[in-house]
């Protein structure tokens, strides 16, 4: 059996500077050396080894979907809410009711909201 790990999920962004300030904000990513060639897609690194990549497509229609989305844990999911009240970013839960934290059946508390270029993004306590 061949085993796998995740590495890294790429999006493409209309603005990568903007995305970049956007993840740097939002979750304190560190930005990292792209190695993977000269060309303009930034690199942030969201711990343990795996990686955001923010690739420039300015001219390209992104589409999204709110089931498509990536998620992050925190063991202090009350206080990244309170610090996305501050920075003045919308979450909602899973039925779009705004600044409404959506509780599964298992307990796990979720929230969802969009970077600048529309992607879904989930933040849970699942931790």
């Amino acid at each position: 059996m061949i085993n796998f790990t995740f590495n890294h999920i790429a999006l493409s962004v209309k603005d990568v500077d903007e995305s970049v300030a956007f993840y740097q904000k939002v979750f304190h990513f560190k930005e990292i050396e792209n190695t993977a060639s000269n060309s303009k897609t930034r690199w942030l690194t969201i711990g343990n080894g795996k990686q955001l990549h923010l690739i420039p497509r300015p001219n390209f229609e992104i589409k999204i979907n709110k089931a498509v989305h990536f998620a992050f844990s925190t063991a202090d999911f009350d206080a990244f809410i309170k610090y996305l009240e501050d920075i003045n970013i919308t979450y909602s839960d899973w039925n779009d009711i705004p600044n409404k934290v959506y509780i599964r059946q298992d307990g796990i508390k979720q929230i969802y909201f969009q970077d600048p270029n529309g992607y879904w993004l989930e933040v849970n306590n699942d931790c």
